[in-house]
């Protein structure tokens, strides 16, 4: 189908975005690397009467490291993501997840931002953000604000995010015992079930778990239940494989489609819970 007619404004700097989303009413939509948006609009999902095009913006992209906590801006595409050796020296968890996103044609146009404000069910990050207790920054004319990913991510295709604000970048404490695993669909490679976990661990003990899971709920969602079972336990693959045969127990509304029933994935979230595990618990053996 062909989308309903809009106009297109180029945004020279984040200020001129933000006021040229405030003068539209409403009627605008932010657009980057398009991956999300364009198809919405060409199935008429989406009518937007004005594209405001925030690519090209300098200050929203990059990724930086200062003072023991990591920024990745929000116009920064997947692929500078995948290959940052800030990020694969600090927490290698983020850059091996922006590395199973779609393809190279994808992961060259799409951008972390447009990712998490899409919030698609399936989208990878929003595991991972939910594992790093990220903090998401917001920017409208008016003001500033900061929402933890916990709070973020509402619902289907829903988060917390005003209709004149701009995602402007995250930021998180590095986390080295952080693995991502996920049973892909092979022709977009979006997640079936996408499990992220982050293991906090002192003296020979797990003193905190964050585990986020994506792909077969409506949301990502943080597996609260696997979390509590691993605080207190010594950091061995049997302590998480016990935990992880509880994930995904406690929740109702497990999504099913042509790619996989409300059964299958149920029984793949405790597989992908452990696989997530193991790779937090083999990054630990490394850093010690």
């Amino acid at each position: 189908m062909i989308p309903t007619a809009f106009d297109y404004q180029r945004a020279t700097s984040l200020d001129d975005a933000l006021a040229k989303l405030s003068a539209s009413n409403g009627a605008g939509k932010l657009i980057a690397g398009g991956h999300s948006l364009v198809p919405l609009m060409k199935l008429r999902l989406s009518e937007p009467t004005m594209l405001i095009d925030i690519a090209r913006i300098p200050d929203l992209a990059g990724i930086r490291e200062q003072d023991g906590t990591l920024e990745i801006g929000a116009g920064t595409v997947h692929h500078d993501v995948a290959t940052s050796p800030v990020l694969r020296q600090h927490c290698p968890v983020v850059a091996d997840t922006a590395a199973t996103i779609g393809d190279p044609q994808v992961r060259n146009r799409g951008t972390l931002g447009g990712s998490l404000a899409h919030a698609d069910p399936a989208a990878d990050y929003p595991a991972v953000m939910l594992a790093l207790d990220a903090e998401i920054h917001l920017r409208s004319s008016t003001a500033a604000r900061v929402v933890l990913a916990r709070d973020f991510f509402q619902n289907v295709l829903t988060v917390d995010l005003a209709p004149d604000e701009i995602i402007t970048a995250v930021r998180f404490a590095p986390v080295r015992a952080a693995s991502y695993a996920k049973l892909y669909q092979r022709a977009s490679r979006f997640a079936i079930v996408g499990v992220a976990a982050a293991l906090d661990v002192s003296d020979g003990v797990i003193r905190s778990a964050r585990i986020g899971l994506t792909g077969a709920v409506s949301h990502a969602v943080r597996l609260t239940t696997v979390e509590a079972a691993l605080a207190g336990c010594e950091p061995t693959s049997r302590a998480c494989a016990e935990a992880a045969r509880l994930a995904g127990s406690d929740l109702e509304d497990i999504n099913g489609d042509i790619h996989a029933s409300e059964t299958y994935r149920r029984a793949m979230i405790p597989v992908f819970t452990r696989r997530a595990l193991d790779g937090a618990l083999a990054r630990l053996t490394v850093q010690s």
